[in-house]
């Protein structure tokens, strides 16, 4: 496996690609506020004709995670595209077009924050507050930056007890928020599955979100194509189980893993390790999304 080229910025790489598919916290945003360099950069992509889609594991709808990139000071008017894993995930709630969730019921247990309410709207469903009560469970994380897997743990149990499926809509385990890292849906939906819960899973990694990226970018030629993120589990596994190449962004979840801050680059051996232990290698690395 060759190793990835450390490259100062996205400049370095932008002549090879038409298309970019970019995370959007860890490597657009911290959850406050824009990366320095990352708008700038985002407008020398757009100067150059780049087709840019934001795809992120957030669980909510794309037009919220839109008006909060407003918010935060990132122009969604850079954008051709945007999809989020709970877009994703609301979309097949309501069309029920496929077989697992035809079968589902209509009582929802909802984990997750009243942030995330926007997922229950639009629904022909009936959300009930006790797990007892429910058919199905739809997790969008902790109710706290602070909770733990362990403060789910019980309610998790009865919810496997009862044989209720799972809807996650947000595989990544954990999210660097103001410096700290928070666990997401995904570290839930896993200790659900290994207690034998069943989980269905939206987002990244998985292949069918990025089809609909690749629709938003229409560019035929999947080898000019970059997908920008800062986690191995989905931002860069994605990128390789879709067939483009992935821009590791260093100093995001794996930051303190690997030794770097943001904006600076990892200890290449902790990286080796991390390349080696996942099997994933991404075309390139860099400290942070600059140009």
């Amino acid at each position: 496996m060759r190793p990835p080229a450390f490259v100062p910025g996205v400049g370095a790489l932008a002549g090879r690609y038409d298309g970019f598919i970019l995370d959007m916290w860890g490597v657009l945003h911290d959850g406050q506020h824009p990366y320095p360099g990352a708008v700038d950069c985002l407008e020398r992509l757009k100067r150059l004709g780049k087709r840019l889609v934001v795809l992120s594991n957030a669980p909510r709808r794309v037009e919220v995670a839109l008006h909060r990139m407003a918010e935060i000071g990132l122009p969604p008017a850079l954008l051709d595209g945007a999809m989020t894993s709970g877009e994703d995930a609301w979309r097949h709630l309501k069309a029920r077009d496929d077989p697992w969730y035809a079968r589902l019921g209509r009582a929802c247990f909802h984990l997750g924050p009243l942030r995330d309410k926007g997922m229950l709207e639009g629904q022909d469903i009936e959300v009930v507050p006790d797990i007892a009560a429910a058919e199905f469970v739809l997790c969008t994380g902790a109710d706290r930056d602070d909770d733990k897997v362990e403060t789910y743990a019980a309610l998790l149990g009865r919810a496997r007890e009862r044989g209720l499926p799972m809807i996650c809509a947000n595989p990544d385990l954990v999210v660097v928020h103001r410096g700290r890292l928070a666990i997401c849906a995904g570290s839930l939906a896993q200790h659900y599955e290994t207690i034998g819960g069943e989980v269905r899973w939206h987002g990244k990694p998985h292949r069918p979100i990025y089809d609909t990226c690749f629709d938003m970018l229409g560019i035929a030629d999947r080898r000019r194509i970059l997908a920008v993120g800062d986690s191995f589990r989905t931002d860069l596994a994605g990128a390789q189980g879709a067939g483009i190449d992935g821009l590791f962004v260093a100093g995001g979840i794996h930051g303190e893993e690997l030794g770097a801050a943001p904006g600076e680059h990892p200890d290449l051996d902790r990286l080796t390790r991390l390349i080696v232990d996942s099997g994933i290698c991404p075309a390139a690395v860099v400290p942070s999304f600059l140009w």
